[in-house]
């Protein structure tokens, strides 16, 4: 896959960025960390070279001076608020941070429950957390926030919230999910800080839009695309333009909600240490891009992906037109449209000609092979083994896996699990052919060239199923769809 982002100069410079500022505040920086810690995968895509683990491997390189607040907001735990990417809800995924937090030698300090008001399943969880010898503190609704600055920073305000001791230069806040309360939970502790006489700051961590890029470049357009459902958009930040007379780009949200920051950080410290929304953050990914025709390109290949997800979403649950429809004006304003990828046009031809499913996927060099619905793999199956085939060089027409591997599985399914279905879907094609692979050198050949498939990106003339789905995502291929059923009927699995 051809590389645009240079992921060791990435990590380097902005862990150096970090301590820059943190010597800036006198030793102290509460760092709010916005989007996905452990798994960027957007990231990944629009910036091919980025590593999903990048970020948490930048902070890996600063642990020794690393204390981590996990904030979540109260009644997020009460609505049983659940992240969409991993199907968990909030309070089980501030398990799963703080044990790889934990797992990794990181200090957790504490988990801050935010706008804590008594709830009911909010207290179950604070229980919870002291069974598990997890620190927990209450943060409390604050009446007339965020535009009352004089009752937020005041006793009544901040001095209510429990205060989280920490030792360490670095204070990482994290959260779940948006709107976990993580920007209050870092003025909150700048509050109690200044009480105690501490030298204390506060800046922001967050990937995208990338300040330092043009505003219609395409990795911010796709950052918009990718947030569709938040109903927010990139803007050139006017605070920052007027204040030293350079032109960035931040999140309207941001820009919106700075004024306030402003005053709450002034009437913290007395003076805010910052101008603009884009002065607050530390974000060096856009020094690190060392090609940017291969971003702008990967960055296109993702808005075309938002779409293809969001059409599928409503063919699947009449819901979220309005989000298709921003989508298509999206990828007019980045150049593109639904043919964007070579892999469609190869899929929908290849499925007039042989009237069933049909998938395509293109290879690392450039080249699309497809694969079709077959009496024995359906067609996710079959276009995973063409292109195992195409890249490790063998024949295309050789059968690489036995039928001894492939017909136990299909009788299993149809006699003993009540599948109508005797094709196997990847997840068993790939353990027929691991099987195979024990007394064949072709197939243990095959099976290897799994790894370089990651990256690819793979379309389907149909609406495959989420099993499928999921199985090609763990492989690291990106998966579309064209939003129509393989068959009529009103229940699709």
């Amino acid at each position: 896959m051809r590389q645009g982002f240079d992921n060791d100069r990435y990590i380097s410079s902005q862990a150096a960025h970090i301590k820059e500022r943190i010597a800036q505040f006198g030793g102290k920086l509460y760092l709010e960390f916005g989007g996905k810690l452990f798994d960027d995968y957007h990231a990944s895509r629009v910036l091919p070279g980025f590593e999903p683990d990048s970020k948490f491997r930048m902070l890996k390189s600063l642990s020794d001076d690393v204390e981590v607040i996990i904030a979540i907001n109260a009644n997020d735990i009460e609505k049983n608020k659940a992240r969409g990417d991993l199907g968990i809800t909030y309070d089980e995924d501030v398990l799963r941070l703080a044990d790889i937090f934990r797992s990794n030698d990181f200090k957790i300090a504490a988990v801050v429950l935010t706008q804590y008001a008594g709830q009911p399943a909010a207290e179950a969880f604070r229980r919870r957390l002291a069974m598990l010898g997890i620190s927990c503190k209450l943060h409390y609704p604050i009446e007339g926030y965020p535009h009352d600055i004089e009752s937020i920073v005041s006793e009544e305000g901040y001095g209510k919230n429990e205060f989280v001791e920490t030792t360490r230069p670095l204070v990482v806040v994290t959260a779940p999910g948006p709107g976990s309360g993580k920007l209050a939970t870092c003025l909150s502790q700048l509050y109690h800080e200044h009480k105690r006489g501490v030298a204390a700051g506060y800046a922001k961590f967050e990937t995208f839009p990338v300040w330092n890029l043009p505003l219609n470049h395409p990795v911010n357009i796709a950052y918009e695309a990718a947030t569709v459902d938040l109903d927010d958009s990139n803007i050139i930040d006017s605070f920052h333009l007027e204040a030293h007379g350079e032109t960035t780009v931040n999140y309207n949200r941001d820009v919106e909600a700075f004024p306030v920051v402003h005053a709450l950080m002034e009437k913290i410290l007395g003076e805010s240490p910052y101008q603009s929304p884009t002065d607050m953050g530390v974000n060096m990914v856009g020094f690190a891009i060392s090609d940017d025709e291969a971003c702008r390109e990967a960055a296109k290949m993702e808005i075309v992906r938002r779409y293809f997800t969001a059409a599928v979403n409503v063919k699947r649950t009449g819901m979220g037109q309005d989000h298709v429809d921003k989508l298509k004006l999206i990828m007019k304003k980045a150049g593109v449209d639904k043919d964007y990828s070579p892999a469609r046009s190869a899929a929908l031809l290849k499925e007039e000609t042989t009237g069933a499913p049909v998938g395509a996927m293109i290879l690392p060099d450039g080249h699309v092979v497809t694969g079709k619905t077959s009496t024995r793999l359906g067609a996710a199956s079959s276009l995973i083994m063409n292109a195992l085939k195409a890249v490790t060089g063998v024949d295309m027409e050789l059968e690489v896996i036995s039928d001894d591997a492939i017909e136990p599985i299909s009788r299993l399914k149809t006699q003993q699990l009540g599948s109508r279905n005797p094709r196997l879907h990847p997840d068993e094609t790939l353990i027929a052919l691991s099987i195979t692979s024990a007394t064949s050198e072709v197939a243990a050949r095959v099976l290897a060239g799994l790894p370089e498939l990651r990256g690819c990106d793979a379309f389907f003339s149909v609406i495959i199923s989420s099993t499928d789905e999921a199985l090609l995502k763990r492989l690291g291929i990106n998966v579309c769809c064209e939003p129509k059923f393989e068959r009529s009927g009103y229940y699709h699995k």
